[in-house]
């Protein structure tokens, strides 16, 4: 199943009272996919996954695929540190009509190596949906080592990785050695284009939400050989890129989308909301990719 170069790991838009959006979420995913957007990633790190019930979690997926019609293809994020939670969540989305799950690397146990590769075995074994991986371990204290990557990538259930480890060494240890049909993704909005020249065929992005058009016109021109393009989209949107993680994300990502008139929402807590200093570094960024 493709699931295209540009994939928007979605926010998880909130009223006032800290319910689910659901009228939010509908023209958030419509926005999305308007501006580039080719799969949908909810309950994600950027969708507050961790403050998401189960049941919001289900109707994320089916809010998401009743909009998309088949314009966007829909993954549901469902891995936890617990193996028995992630089973049960990725079968629930599959349930809901998600076409693929992603599994992060459990965060605050640590597992070694062996374990991480039978905790994500047992996903594989347990849906028949593409898998993405997805490491990041600045979030989880855990870093899905390359020689655990291809191994992994030997099974044709996991269909790539979203890599946020922030090494293009580590991409490059993966890329050379995976089978061949396997997708690198950049996890890292900023990484996106050097990700690209090591041998990536896309990003996750939170940026997109903003900036989607431009972010796939940058990796259009890359793959259609026009790097001077390429580089030159990217050094006009890199300030919003780092903007968007001047603090802890989605922070800076809802305010820019309601200071723009987009169903960003409320924070759950323990996320609250952006400080005055910050703000002003994702308003500058946003006045420098001409959005403001």
């Amino acid at each position: 199943m493709h699931f295209g170069r540009l994939i928007t790991a979605m926010a998880t838009p909130f009223d006032q009272a800290g319910h689910l959006d659901q009228s939010g979420v509908r023209r958030l995913a419509e926005h999305l996919i308007a501006t580039g957007t080719e799969t949908i990633i909810v309950s994600g790190t950027t969708g507050e996954s961790p403050t998401l019930l189960a049941s919001e979690r289900v109707l994320l997926i089916e809010l998401v695929r009743e909009v998309s019609r088949g314009r966007a293809r829909v993954i549901a994020g469902v891995g936890t540190n617990s193996t028995s939670d992630t089973l049960q969540g990725a079968r629930a989305a599959v349930g809901a009509g998600a076409d693929g799950v992603m599994v992060v690397t459990p965060y605050y146990n640590k597992p070694p190596q062996e374990s991480l590769y039978h905790h994500f075995m047992a996903v594989a074994r347990a849906v028949d949906v593409p898998i993405l991986i997805y490491n990041v371990p600045g979030r989880t204290g855990c870093n899905l080592l390359p020689a655990t990557v291809v191994r992994l990538s030997q099974c044709s259930s996991f269909l790539g990785i979203k890599e946020a480890s922030g090494s293009l060494d580590q991409v490059s240890e993966i890329i050379r050695a995976v089978r061949e049909d396997f997708v690198v993704y950049s996890g890292d909005d900023s990484l996106t284009l050097p990700m690209l020249a090591v041998g990536a065929e896309g990003v996750v992005s939170v940026a997109s939400h903003i900036i989607g058009q431009e972010i796939a016109e940058m990796m259009g021109a890359y793959f259609a050989g026009d790097y001077r393009r390429a580089k030159t989209v990217h050094a006009k949107v890199f300030p919003l890129f780092k903007a968007l993680f001047c603090t802890t994300s989605p922070i800076p990502l809802k305010w820019a989308l309601n200071r723009l008139g987009l169903p960003g929402g409320t924070l759950r807590p323990p996320l609250y909301s952006i400080g005055q200093a910050e703000a002003e570094v994702v308003e500058q960024a946003l006045q420098a990719v001409g959005k403001a």
